[in-house]
């Protein structure tokens, strides 16, 4: 039997499956097929590769030089069953791959004999089809192309479908009946693109949201509308699947797939669950007895509400993800809004004063220079404009917030702004005629500006200054000229480097300029005798008359010749960074 599992890629608000990340459900579809059908043949496409078949683009697998499958075609027209897996709640900007909609797919695979089951957040609706629209175009799509519409856990009715069982799309499983999936379905990595070096994998935790158990959900959240309780999967379910990866050669992991890391096993308490350090600390223990030369161990999300109503047990917790994570790790913190009125009408997490304590916690813990060159522990902040109760007022709260946390010296690593997406079956649905995205289009663009230029600027400035070093940076893509690049991490930084150098590689960089959302960085050590006035130009501390004499003087034969060119207080950033 052949079966082919469709890569939409995926992103929620408590998950993510976009290159390099591997998401959570192909590989627990996989494993529950093997479980079911030991003879089961499961091939892992993604959309780039249906892309690349159909429309002669270039995919994600040929840009990271990954052998694509030249048989695409063939598996489809053999395929007794294939599963798409697709789905944006929380959309963002993506470096190398775009993820696919149920309407794309639609297009491949509509002629093929296979039956064809549909899994992932897609029967909600993706955020690119406009939400509120998905009734009556991304649903279409679905009813009109596929057999099956899951939605329940997908792994749940596909072994129930291989092993012929009564078929319920609405069923959830529970982590003892996951855990073998799980643990087969790791195998399917070795069919992603940059396997095994460019890979992360994302770990599931817990889902639900305890918050939500205590007062209800955020208005336009998924996650409460999808899980109605809160699970948490036990520490060795979690260590045991990842020692699987990692004696598959898999280095980096994100311990995520939850709405709070600090409300991992946490004791209900309405609004606010009563946190419970000495069981985090049992769970990143055990992940790094299991991986113990991670080169990435990050985490996601965080209500910065917790931390700020328990600040001790909460610095007990973040002390244990430094300690046995890696640095440039990031807790998102679900602001949303500094609005009280909107806040209130939404039911949002937390207090714009509850967030600005859980700030500086965090940063009191986490502020320190990491070996990679970020600091080990940051916040970030996600804001969505757009929400029932906004006025004007509401965009210059948010924005007067932000700038508090840059003017008392705090540190972000990251702003994410969105326009609210209305799903159905959130509470937002029902308010969605007070949606103010479209009323609001133009403040929206004017604080984005604003935040963009007045507070990511400085903050990302504050994150990484000039001269900074960024070690492993992975060269990913081509852009004219330029290569883009980044680490391995829950949020990474993108480097622009401002010369082609070869792809899939790590370079260390040292940071010579800032953009709104990223940065600018040279590979160390710089060849000073061979690299192009083009990049040399660059350097900071140097200005049009120094270069002209660098150029004029090469090649040097020490680096205290090159040295002695530089004004004396930009000698020691370039000092041991220099290649003859």
């Amino acid at each position: 039997m052949i079966v082919a599992i469709i890569d939409g890629y995926t992103d929620e608000p408590a998950g993510l499956g976009v290159p390099p990340y591997i998401g959570l459900y192909p590989r627990y579809a996989y494993g529950a097929i093997k479980k079911a059908r030991k003879d089961a043949n499961v091939f892992y496409l993604t959309i780039d590769d249906l892309r690349a078949t159909f429309e002669g683009e270039q995919g994600i697998r040929t840009k990271n030089k990954t052998p694509n499958f030249p048989n695409v075609k063939k598996i489809l027209e053999k395929a007794e069953v294939i599963v798409f897996i697709g789905g944006l709640h929380t959309p963002g900007k993506y470096l190398s791959a775009v993820p696919g909609s149920v309407e794309e797919v639609s297009k491949f695979i509509s002629q093929y004999r296979a039956v064809k089951i549909l899994g992932g957040p897609a029967f909600m609706g993706s955020a690119k089809m406009g939400g509120i629209k998905i009734t009556t175009k991304e649903l279409r799509f679905a009813e009109e192309v596929f057999d099956h519409i899951v939605y329940g856990d997908l792994e749940a009715f596909l072994f129930d479908y291989f092993s012929g069982r009564d078929l319920d799309p609405f069923r959830f499983r529970d982590y003892e009946e996951l855990q073998p999936y799980a643990l087969l379905g790791a195998e399917v990595v070795k069919q992603f693109p940059g396997y095994p070096e460019f890979v992360l994998v994302e770990i599931e935790t817990q889902r639900g949201c305890p918050k939500a158990m205590g007062i209800g959900g955020c208005s336009f959240c998924t996650e409460p509308v999808r899980y109605k309780v809160v699970e948490n999967r036990p520490q060795e379910y979690v260590a045991q699947e990842v020692e699987t990866f990692y004696n598959m050669g898999i280095r980096h992991f994100r311990i995520g797939r939850q709405s709070c890391i600090f409300s991992y096993k946490a004791r209900p308490n309405g609004r606010v669950p009563i946190p419970k350090p000495e069981e985090v600390e049992k769970l990143f223990k055990a992940v790094r007895l299991a991986a113990p030369n991670v080169k990435t161990l990050h985490v996601d999300n965080a209500n910065p509400a917790v931390i700020a109503n328990y600040p001790e047990e909460s610095r007990r917790i973040a002390k244990a993800i430094i300690e046995y994570g890696t640095p440039g790790n990031v807790v998102a913190f679900g602001l949303e809004t500094a609005d009280p009125k909107v806040a209130r009408i939404n039911n949002l997490n937390a207090t714009p004063e509850e967030t600005y304590e859980a700030v500086k916690i965090i940063n009191e813990v986490g502020g320190r220079r990491g070996y990679n060159g970020l600091p080990w522990l940051l916040p970030g902040i996600n804001i969505i404009f757009g929400l029932p109760g906004e006025t004007k007022r509401t965009y210059e709260l948010t924005y007067e917030f932000l700038k508090k946390i840059l003017d008392d010296g705090l540190m972000v690593r990251r702003i994410n702004i969105r326009q609210v997406v209305v799903f159905p079956g959130t509470p937002l649905w029902n308010m969605r005629d007070k949606v103010k995205t479209e009323k609001h289009k133009a403040l929206i663009e004017h604080y984005r500006h604003k935040i963009r230029h007045e507070i990511d600027l400085p903050m990302l400035k504050r994150v990484v200054p000039v001269g900074t070093i960024l070690r492993d940076v992975r060269a990913e893509i081509y852009d004219g000229e330029l290569t883009f690049g980044r680490q391995f991490g829950s949020y990474p930084l993108i480097v622009g480097i401002p010369k082609r150098v070869e792809l899939d590689k790590y370079y260390d960089v040292m940071i010579v300029d800032h953009g709104l959302r990223s940065v600018t960085g040279i590979p160390i050590p710089i060849e000073i005798n061979r690299e192009s006035s083009k990049v040399l130009k660059w350097l900071p501390g140097i200005g049009k008359k120094t270069l002209i004499k660098i150029l004029a003087k090469r090649p040097f034969k020490s680096e205290q010749e090159f040295l002695s060119l530089l004004p004396e207080n930009a000698r020691e950033m370039y000092r041991g960074k220099v290649k003859l």
